[in-house]
């Protein structure tokens, strides 16, 4: 009669099928939870743009302007670039025309236009904006010599101020300014040229313009800023900020992170410096 050995072989074969359910159930079980493992968000620590792609223009100057050479520069391309540093992706700023901004924004072409667009209600029915980066109010101008006068609508009454055509600052005086004489030019550079010679009291545009202007030699230091500076949202918005597609809220939270630490790192306060030397506000 053979040995008898098939109780020690059952007692293997039983072994080896429990540890075989046994190694079944933890596979099963890791295969359970690894689509929730990698349902989690990402963190801020993961990378998550190689490259922000930036669109502006080529003649808003300090903004964004093409130099004598071609070269692209200003404020906001400065500001792009600081912002694609803190994600850390490399920066591509290409120029379009402004009318083609923000088309080719919401085509896909672009993560983001940084071009000077202020934050208006049309704007926002066609794309998200970052939070705000920088204002640009309505001020007045005067001739040096000028009587100084409180600059309010009743010591105006009758003043002549000069402003361009279908500007918020036209809209602006003829909302608050109506018993002053307004006389439209049709660019701001004709308006301002209207002061120059004499030919108007005042002027009202943008802010940053004036303020380059006044300082700059073709006022021939004529004049100075008066009065202001004024800020209504529904005139000229709501402050300037980088627009980025509405089905993108990723880029949105980036920008918004990365322009808080460019300005906690002093780098924001260095470029205004920079690009306006002169008191705007």
């Amino acid at each position: 009669m053979p040995p008898f050995r098939f109780p020690v072989a059952s007692s293997l074969v039983a072994a080896f099928r429990c540890l075989a359910v046994l190694v079944l159930v933890v596979v099963v079980a890791v295969l359970f939870q690894g689509p929730s493992f990698a349902q989690e968000p990402q963190t801020d620590n993961q990378p998550r743009r190689v490259v922000v792609r930036f669109l502006t223009e080529g003649d808003f100057p300090p903004f964004n302007y093409l130099d004598d050479d071609g070269v692209l520069g200003g404020f906001n391309v400065d500001l792009a670039r600081a912002l694609c540093n803190e994600i850390g992706a490399a920066c591509d700023i290409r120029v379009r025309p402004w009318d083609e901004l923000l088309v080719a924004l919401k085509r896909g072409e672009a993560d983001a236009v940084i071009a000077g667009h202020t934050v208006l209600p049309d704007s926002l029915r066609q794309v998200a904006f970052t939070d705000r980066y920088f204002y640009t109010p309505g001020r007045f101008a005067a001739k040096t010599e000028a009587e100084k006068v409180d600059i309010a609508p009743e010591a105006l009454d009758g003043r002549t101020i000069a402003v361009a055509r279908g500007t918020p600052h036209e809209a602006f005086l003829k909302t608050f300014f109506r018993d002053s004489r307004i006389q439209i030019f049709e660019t701001s550079e004709l308006a301002r040229d209207a002061l120059l010679q004499g030919k108007v009291d005042y002027v009202f545009d943008d802010g940053i313009g004036l303020s380059f202007w006044i300082n700059g030699t073709l006022s021939r230091r004529c004049c100075e800023l008066r009065g202001g500076p004024y800020f209504e949202p529904r005139f000229f918005g709501d402050g300037l900020a980088i627009a980025v597609p509405q089905s993108d809220p990723q880029i949105k939270a980036l920008l918004n992170t990365a322009l808080n630490k460019v300005r906690a790192s002093g780098r924001f306060d260095e470029l205004v410096s920079r690009y306006f030397p002169h008191r705007v506000f």
